[in-house]
């Protein structure tokens, strides 16, 4: 069932860390809007326009982790991610992000995390992307460094970003190659190497934090 802008709020407040309760939350319906650590946001392929997606099946090849796709539809629930910073940070909710920056994506509703390795893409033998880990297990195959295009330097929901996975030097990466069997419809997502159109992102639906000088830590 897909979450309501309303219903994701208060899916916030009464299920993720307590910190949410004290701090206002709100649905991003305009370009422009700032990426703050603690948003629950989807990310969308420039180019397909599919949404960064997953859900509790397995690769049956390659890791065996929980899968990774592009989902073609707007209203789902399995596409949302919670933006988080590396661990032992200081920075609080509510902060911004700033190109170069390394973050982690959180599954929202598997609470694994956005996590890429060696192991060999299903479709196009690129690298791998899945899901794994969990709120007290993450490790630097969960980092993914952001690269806003053009002459901004916070990200904002109106840029282009890249993010860049530390550990392989791969971006993030989609194309038109979909899946046929438990993901019918859905298409491959992978880490390439090589920096090109067709591995740009946008910040799309989502409740985004507003900026906050909030002392509460992640």
């Amino acid at each position: 069932m897909a979450f309501s802008f309303f219903g994701l709020a208060l899916f916030l407040v009464l299920t993720l860390d307590s910190d949410y309760a004290s701090s206002s939350v709100y649905a991003a319906t305009s370009e422009g809007v700032e990426i703050t650590y603690g948003s629950v946001i989807k990310l969308m392929h420039e180019k397909t326009k599919f949404r960064l997606h997953s859900h509790d099946v397995p690769y049956g090849s390659g890791s065996g982790q929980q899968s990774v796709t592009g989902f073609p539809n707007v209203d789902d629930a399995n596409s949302y991610w919670i933006v988080r910073p590396e661990p032992d940070t200081s920075v609080k909710l509510g902060d911004t992000i700033k190109t170069g920056t390394i973050i982690r994506l959180q599954h929202l509703k598997t609470r694994k995390w956005l996590h890429s390795h060696l192991h060999a893409s299903p479709i196009s033998g690129n690298l791998e992307v899945s899901c794994f880990g969990d709120d007290g297990n993450s490790d630097t195959g969960d980092y993914w460094r952001v690269e806003i295009e053009g002459s901004g330097k916070t990200w904002r929901q109106d840029q282009r970003i890249r993010l860049l996975h530390v550990d392989t030097n791969g971006f993030l990466h989609s194309h038109n190659k979909k899946y046929s069997r438990i993901a019918g419809g859905q298409q491959e997502v992978c880490g390439v190497r090589e920096k090109r159109a067709d591995n740009v992102w946008l910040a799309a639906e989502g409740i985004y934090l507003p900026t906050t000088e909030s002392k509460a830590t992640m």
